[in-house]
């Protein structure tokens, strides 16, 4: 048994940023093995334009200034999405600011865009890789930003020499009037600078992530500003400010977003909504709860073309994401299909 198999027990007696600490500095240090084993070829995908060798990926939060690509890419991953990244430092919200919902196999957080900034990153992005993988970067505003989109202007121009594609994040709960810029207005006008600025920099894909906690007619408006300005690609969803019903962890009514298994039915229910509205037109990652196969599976199926998890390392450790693979390419192989690309959408939920 490996040392990280070893330590990992120990660390989930942790507190919860305490441990996610000393799991990137264990990353950084190389204490983490990496997985070895080729992707079954029927898990090779294309999504936005860009070549995956699996429809895997690490959602941003967990590396936030850029410190393990090269090591998450190595467990298996074939992306990683690295933020949120502010333009300037910032702490985040006061501790303590995370934690564990066991009994939910879930998690609360209300960290608030804690980032050491462009200032920090940069020179981490721009560190020659060893692994082949697509690294995106998930881009925020500041705080205390008196122009908000001058912040995503900004710190798009900055990541763009170095980012495989860049994700313009709305969505989080924990900066104070984030998801007004999921209206329809504030949306279009962000996307409107946003694009000018790309067309002054070079081809890069721009993806937009949103919250699950969004209405019928919030859904179709973003789904049409995201058709209307012509974007790469919306990420589904965001932690989740609601669900709280059924939880049974003592930690239930902490302030924040959710993520884990509580978000996987309402944040798929949106994919599919957002994949019936849109029709192929603007590619969807698929983001919430998933911890097995079987999810990445169902989010594939509800419409998305790649799927990203994070909460599933907190109690699985990052073991799960070989086991993910393996289970959803003999689904895969199951229902007859000889490509993750073939699943995409095959389920109709509502």
């Amino acid at each position: 048994m490996s040392l990280a198999r070893l330590a990992f027990p120990l660390l989930r007696r942790l507190p919860p940023e305490a441990a996610h600490g000393l799991a990137l500095r264990a990353l950084e240090l190389g204490l983490v093995g990496a997985d070895a084993l080729p992707d079954d070829p029927v898990l090779a995908t294309t999504c936005f334009g860009l070549p995956f060798a699996n429809p895997i990926g690490l959602a941003a939060g967990f590396d936030k200034d850029a410190r393990v690509v090269d090591a998450v890419l190595g467990l298996g991953f074939s992306l990683v999405e690295v933020g949120t990244i502010t333009p300037r430092p910032q702490p985040g919200n006061a501790r303590p600011r995370l934690f564990r919902l066991e009994a939910d196999a879930a998690v609360i957080n209300r960290l608030g865009f804690n980032s050491g900034g462009l200032r920090a990153a940069l020179p981490r992005l721009g560190r020659p890789r060893r692994r082949r993988g697509v690294v995106g970067v998930n881009i925020g505003a500041n705080r205390d930003s008196q122009d908000r989109i001058q912040d995503y202007v900004d710190a798009l121009a900055a990541v763009h020499p170095y980012a495989d594609y860049v994700t313009v994040n709305v969505s989080s709960p924990n900066t104070p009037g984030l998801r007004a810029l999921q209206a329809r207005a504030e949306l279009d006008a962000l996307l409107q600078a946003l694009l000018a600025r790309r067309a002054a920099l070079g081809p890069k894909p721009i993806l937009v992530k949103v919250a699950p906690d969004l209405d019928p007619a919030e859904i179709e408006a973003i789904a049409e500003v995201a058709v209307a300005r012509g974007i790469d690609g919306l990420i589904v969803a965001n932690t989740t400010v609601g669900h709280r019903d059924g939880l049974r962890s003592a930690q239930r009514g902490e302030a924040g977003g959710l993520s884990g298994r509580p978000l996987f039915l309402p944040s798929t229910l949106v994919l599919a909504a957002f994949h019936r509205l849109l029709g192929g037109r603007v590619p969807l990652i698929g983001v919430g709860g998933v911890a097995s196969g079987a999810d990445a599976y169902a989010k594939i199926r509800a419409g998305a073309c790649l799927v990203q998890l994070y909460t599933a390392l907190v109690y699985a450790g990052p073991w799960v994401v070989g086991r993910i693979k393996a289970d959803l390419a003999a689904l895969l192989r199951r229902d007859g299909f000889a490509a993750v690309g073939a699943a995409v959408g095959a389920t109709t939920l509502s």
